[in-house]
């Protein structure tokens, strides 16, 4: 529920705010990819960096600001990167998907991003987009607002948590060892929170961050979530007020502990009332579908100024492994701030109607150990990639690279979530889905119990959402609309589809260009749970992309 105190509070500071006319600038920024010898759990592996660094360097900007960075690949792999939640108004040349938006950064190539920040503020983040190197290559991005204060206390320090993975092995050899025997692929060695695993790994000398804190202050936490399973965060003996999510100001409420899903970003304000002492930080995997998983804990410090470090840490209270009603209870407290400085405008109409399956399949593969290997798909289609970047083809009129001929409904319907059809394979192609400029669109994602039901946290490139309803079961197209919320839904740019579930959701196609959607689990994008949309050009140039840069990479 919203806290009252903080309600109060933001209202005072709306009143009281001067607006702080800050000129827009041009931030760059250079990284050089390279590999970097790092060690955790007493284990070295020379991992892809930027700039040496793992997790990576932080974007810092400021809304309404360009932001340029050059990217030279020192490695010897094919490098793209995505800035992941940024807009990329009428730039979809720099949004970063490999084979998508651009032709991947060769070796010994440099390519500059160069995009403005357009109406969004918060916390986002970048990571590569081209095979598995999202497992080490990503770092945090910090927007912030133009003018003024934020919509909430303003918090006496900001803190960057950024929960990712570490492998003890090559991720490239882990992934292609999987494909090639028709098996999943092995799961991480460590959860980590920003690049440590915490002591309650095996060899935890040095990986642990440590937070310093002082008593009776506010400070802000800006949660980002990279690894690949979703989780439940809490600090131990405090509670959590979220604030913001996806760069997106919500209501402010209160909890113990924060649902996160791969792709998504968090921002809650702590407030550091408790005894002095050491306090674990904690991120947890939630999984509530019938799927083995290795159910890692990631810890990391908080500890009060003057407090002993042989104090031992306590440990917070986070949710069970599958508890779905915390996580329903979170989603559904989730709602846009909708204030008449930062409105929801949620689509009351709709031009365009789309219901997209998603979920598992299995493909016949004669060479792997079991005669198949798992695929994944969306309305039974597992997306193909191309070998010329999907952009650059309907640019540059480059033809058979692609059809528009994407199905606005799965080719059959079928009892989604009960049980599963007998036949599991899917059909292959590099077919996309074709909506003209400033249409609103509703799109349903209903999870299938094909393999197995399961969470699938689903990314849209492009653009922010609105999440309009969300349940379990099959979408009753009849009844569960009377259900959505129309006036202060969240507003997201990445949403977990419940485990044998559907949300749905409404946006806006007012972003010309060919934008990806897809799973943000990595081996579900690999087995094809991806497809994209292809936004036309308006009416002149203020609605059309902008031209492509002179150094954009070839294929």
């Amino acid at each position: 529920m919203v806290i009252s105190k903080y309600a109060a509070a933001m209202s005072c500071l709306l009143i009281a705010v001067v607006a702080l006319n800050v000129e827009a600038e041009t931030r760059h920024y250079k990284f050089d990819i390279k590999f970097k010898n790092v060690t955790r759990l007493c284990h070295t592996e020379p991992i892809v960096t930027a700039n040496g660094k793992f997790p990576g360097p932080t974007i810092h900007a400021r809304e309404g600001d360009t932001v340029t960075v050059k990217v030279t690949n020192h490695v010897t792999y094919n490098v793209s990167i995505h800035w992941h939640g940024i807009r990329q108004l009428r730039t979809g040349w720099a949004d970063g998907p490999a084979y998508i938006t651009q032709c991947p950064i060769q070796t010994g190539q440099t390519f500059v991003y160069n995009f403005t920040i357009t109406g969004q503020r918060g916390t986002l983040f970048w990571h590569a987009h081209i095979l598995w190197l999202r497992a080490t290559l990503y770092g945090p991005i910090v927007i912030l607002p133009p003018k003024g204060p934020y919509p909430f206390p303003k918090p006496h320090k900001e803190v960057i948590l950024i929960l990712g993975e570490w492998w003890n092995s090559d991720t490239e050899t882990v992934i292609n060892q999987a494909m090639n025997s028709g098996l999943a692929p092995n799961s991480s060695d460590s959860h980590t929170i920003n690049g440590k695993a915490g002591p309650l790994f095996y060899c935890p000398t040095k990986d642990t961050f440590a937070l310093s804190v002082e008593p009776d202050k506010t400070y802000l936490l800006r949660i980002i979530k990279a690894l690949n399973q979703e989780v439940f965060f809490g600090v131990a003996n405090h509670h959590l007020t979220v604030v913001e999510v996806d760069a997106v100001y919500t209501k402010p409420f209160e909890t113990k502990a924060i649902v996160s899903a791969p792709g998504q970003t968090t921002n809650a304000l702590l407030h550091t009332d408790k005894k002095a002492g050491r306090y674990f930080m904690a991120a947890r995997v939630f999984m509530d579908a019938p799927i083995a998983v290795d159910n890692k804990t990631a810890t990391a410090i908080l500890q009060y100024t003057g407090s002993s470090n042989s104090l031992n840490p306590v440990m917070p209270l986070i949710p069970a492994l599958n508890d779905t009603a915390f996580s329903s209870n979170f989603s559904n407290a989730l709602k846009s701030l909708n204030s008449p400085q930062y409105p929801a405008k949620v689509p009351q109409s709709i031009d365009r109607n789309l219901f997209f399956t998603v979920g598992l399949a299995l493909n016949a593969c004669p060479t792997c150990i079991n005669g198949a290997r798992p695929a994944a798909s969306v309305n039974n289609i597992s997306f193909t990639m191309p070998t010329i970047a999907l952009l650059q083809s309907h640019y540059f009129n480059i033809s058979g690279v692609f059809t528009t001929d994407f199905p606005d409904n799965p080719p059959a319907t079928f009892n989604y979530t009960g049980t599963p059809p007998k036949n599991l394979q899917s059909s292959n192609g590099t077919r996309l889905s074709r909506i003209p400029f400033n249409s609103t669109v509703q799109l349903v994602l209903q999870d299938t119990s094909a393999l197995t039901v399961e969470n699938h946290p689903v990314h849209l490139h492009g653009f922010n959402f609105f999440i309009v309803g969300r349940g379990f079961g099959n979408y009753n197209p009849k009844k569960d609309p009377a259900k959505f919320n129309l006036v202060d839904p969240p507003e997201r740019n990445t949403v977990g589809v419940p485990t044998g579930g559907w949300t749905v959701i409404r946006f806006r196609a007012d972003n010309p260009g060919v934008w990806f959607m897809h799973c943000h689990l990595e081996v579900h994008t690999t087995w094809g749970l991806k497809m994209a949309f292809l936004v036309e050009n308006g009416h002149g140039p203020e609605q059309s992309i902008l031209p492509p840069g002179k150094d954009l990479p070839q294929c």
